[in-house]
């Protein structure tokens, strides 16, 4: 069986299958290709000819030599001060929010006067 929707009452319709065309789907063929968006063409970069190259130094050989140095410390403290300081920071702010919310806890857990 087939339905469409009637566009009066919004209500689902019994309809034959000859006239079977979903709503919203009209079948159209476009009578003209689409206009072309970009006039010229793409080049490839092997095509370029003049390449840029990346104007810097390589790090990623002396930073593996660093990190798989094993001396003792972990991974993540390797990259000296900073990484450090970002760790204690974060350590500090954990257990200070854990107090935090302890507190509010024992606070809510008393009962009011």
């Amino acid at each position: 069986m087939y339905y469409k929707l009637n566009a009066v009452t919004q209500r689902l319709v019994q309809s034959s299958p000859s006239a079977y065309n979903p709503q919203g789907l009209r079948i159209t063929v476009p009578t003209q290709p689409p206009p072309m968006i970009f006039a010229t063409p793409t080049k490839y970069v092997s095509e370029a000819g003049n390449m840029v190259e990346y104007l810097g130094h390589n790090k990623v050989p002396d930073l593996q030599k660093l990190f798989q140095k094993s001396d003792g410390v972990p991974v993540h403290l390797k990259g000296g001060l900073m990484d450090k300081m970002l760790y204690r920071t974060t350590m500090a702010l954990t257990i200070g929010g854990t107090l935090y919310c302890l507190m509010a806890l024992y606070i809510a857990a008393q009962p009011r006067k």
